[in-house]
């Protein structure tokens, strides 16, 4: 089974350790509180001199302390009022959650697809991974350069054809489907059709480098299902990636089946 070769870094660090200061802080509370029979020892002798005067004093203070004690109650009973009205607002946030959910959900993955061949105007070249996403660019630049100064529009949208790979790179066909015959083509560049048969259709949000993740979860859904791939692929690009913030690329990622 085919699998498809990036490069990919991911790190993740623990911060359950931070989470042990708590109880060594909380262990060390009681330790303190150890010393209560040094500190029994003195309240003997200080209860019997002073323990007359202090008792008198602190029977009014304590008739006193009723009375304020009765009037922050209402203010009490005032505050639940306020948080009544933070409860409906916490009603119309959900109700604008429903609109957040991101369009990816509903995209297909491992979706069962046939392509038809078209006509396509193609251009043949190889890659190294560390500079893959810009020799794709500029396949493209040059099969549009050629299209325009012909005044040929484009067909549909710019696809990839993987035909090998390995560890450093690979060979690629960029092909942009087109209508009519471009004249006077490079040496490199030749008019031929675009990949057909059945395929799983699988869809891939963002920078061409982030791949990764997607074609780890497609070998994943191979696997699962216990589907053997031939040795190629198909992108297809949705969006046009000469004019598309790289974050921002929709590409349909077609595996063909054995």
């Amino acid at each position: 089974m085919f699998r498809f070769r990036r490069l990919a870094l991911a790190a993740l660090i623990p911060a359950a350790a931070l989470s042990l200061g708590l109880p060594e802080a909380l262990a060390q509370t009681p330790s303190p509180a150890t010393p209560s029979p040094a500190t029994s020892s003195p309240a003997p002798a200080a209860s019997a001199s002073p323990s007359p005067a202090p008792s008198a004093t602190p029977s009014p203070a304590a008739s006193a302390s009723p009375a304020p004690a009765a009037a922050p109650s209402p203010a009490a009973s005032a505050s639940p009022a306020p948080a009544a009205t933070p409860s409906p607002a916490a009603s119309a946030s959900p109700s604008a959650s429903p609109t957040a959910p991101p369009v990816q959900t509903a995209d297909p993955f491992g979706l069962e697809a046939t392509l038809e061949a078209r006509k396509v105007v193609m251009v043949k070249g190889t890659a190294n991974w560390d500079s893959a996403f810009d020799t794709l660019i500029d396949a493209f630049k040059a099969l549009n350069t050629l299209l325009d100064k012909q005044g040929i529009k484009a067909a549909g949208n710019a696809m990839v054809v993987y035909t090998s790979t390995d560890d450093t790179g690979f060979t690629f066909l960029a092909e942009i489907p087109v209508e009519q015959d471009p004249k006077n083509l490079p040496k490199d560049m030749s008019i031929g059709k675009s990949p057909e048969g059945k395929v799983l259709k699988f869809v891939h949000r963002g920078s061409y480098d982030n791949m990764d993740n997607t074609y780890e979860a497609i070998t994943n859904h191979l696997d699962d299902k216990r589907l053997e791939a031939k040795d190629t692929f198909i992108e297809e690009y949705l969006t046009d990636p000469l004019k598309t913030v790289e974050d921002k690329l929709v590409i349909n990622v077609f595996v063909p089946l054995k």
